[in-house]
């Protein structure tokens, strides 16, 4: 491994990068668009529908009047194994109301509206149950849909500003100009892979900053989780863009594989929706495209103020997904070859 080799392709990558105008403005303002945009579309109180939670042990029975309520149109219910966890959401308005039919009570936000209506709405169907309440500042859409904008916007420049530009270099017979060097494939790879990674990291950097003057963003946990958990999130993209793009010289496959791998990711990892309450089956194909715990793990860290232990799992996910995509992309790279 040359250093001077290595630092020499670094650098030539990302003044390639700020060189190019077009690119950089779209990383720029691209997300800046579509923050301001959902900012206004759902801006307001209250939602058309509602989210219950249900205290779930297995061990109770559902009522009759249990199961009417159940039946009601327009209102989603989610099970909760912990109280702490079910309690938290309902102070952040995440949900509406909170149910524990095994000791008969039930908790209300007094500061959330929809709170209030699903209240009157539970009241009119059950008996007998000890009222307790729950407050906390809410949450704007702006707010919880941000780790999703900023992780989609990090997912396409991870994957199309690898693949694209190593399929062109590739197709550009530069890539084997730069086999007849010293410089080795690892080096080469590696290379790429800082480069892209220091761009994503600063261009995101830059855009949460410049919209947090405007927006005021919530933020419940550290600047510097939130940070690593990006940055673990980037290179995990990166090295899946350099698998995809390992052997292709075809610009016109690379875009398809490309757009294979980025859509399901775009709408299936709780960019735009919580994935509560989906399928089970959907959570598990969730489970394994990388953007579902960037996201998971940034939005946890936003809005619950978790800590890198506490979303430990994504962590672990992101670090063995990136091993796995290094190793198949190092195994399967080529300097010259069409797949």
């Amino acid at each position: 491994m040359n250093f001077h080799r290595f630092f020499a392709v670094v650098k030539a990558r990302n003044i390639e990068f700020f060189r190019d105008r077009s690119s950089l403005g779209w990383n720029l303002f691209f997300p800046v668009l579509l923050l301001i945009g959902f900012s206004f579309i759902f801006s307001g109180e209250g939602r058309p529908s509602y989210k219950v939670g249900l205290i779930t042990t297995g061990s109770v029975e559902q009522s009759a009047e249990q199961k009417v309520l159940m039946q009601l149109r327009f209102i989603e219910f989610i099970d909760y194994q912990k109280l702490e966890l079910a309690t938290d959401k309902l102070s952040r308005h995440s949900i509406d109301l909170l149910i524990d039919y095994e000791n008969n009570r039930y908790w209300v936000n007094e500061e959330s509206s929809s709170s209030y209506l699903m209240e009157k709405i539970f009241l009119g169907e059950q008996q007998g149950f000890a009222r307790l309440e729950s407050s906390g500042k809410s949450i704007r859409y702006v707010d919880w849909v941000l780790p999703g904008i900023l992780g989609m916007n990090m997912m396409f420049s991870c994957l199309f500003g690898v693949g694209y530009v190593i399929v062109r270099y590739r197709k550009n017979s530069v890539l084997k100009r730069l086999k007849a060097t010293p410089l080795s494939a690892l080096e080469f790879v590696s290379a790429q892979l800082v480069s892209r990674l220091f761009i994503v990291m600063f261009m995101s950097t830059v855009v949460y900053s410049g919209c947090n003057l405007f927006f005021e963003f919530f933020m419940l946990g550290s600047y510097f989780d939130l940070f690593v958990i990006g940055a673990l999130g980037a290179f995990c993209l990166i090295s899946l863009g350099l698998l995809v793009a390992s052997r292709s010289k075809s610009e016109e496959l690379i875009g398809g594989l490309l757009n294979l791998t980025s859509w399901p990711m775009m709408m299936l990892s709780g960019v735009w929706f919580s994935l509560e309450g989906a399928p089970d089956g959907l959570k598990v194909l969730a489970d394994f495209m990388p953007l579902t715990h960037l996201v998971a793990g940034a939005r946890a860290i936003i809005t619950e103020g978790a800590t890198l232990s506490d979303i430990s799992f994504h962590v672990n996910i992101l670090l063995v997904m990136s091993a796995v995509f290094l190793i198949l992309g190092s195994y399967l790279f080529s300097w010259n070859t069409e797949r």
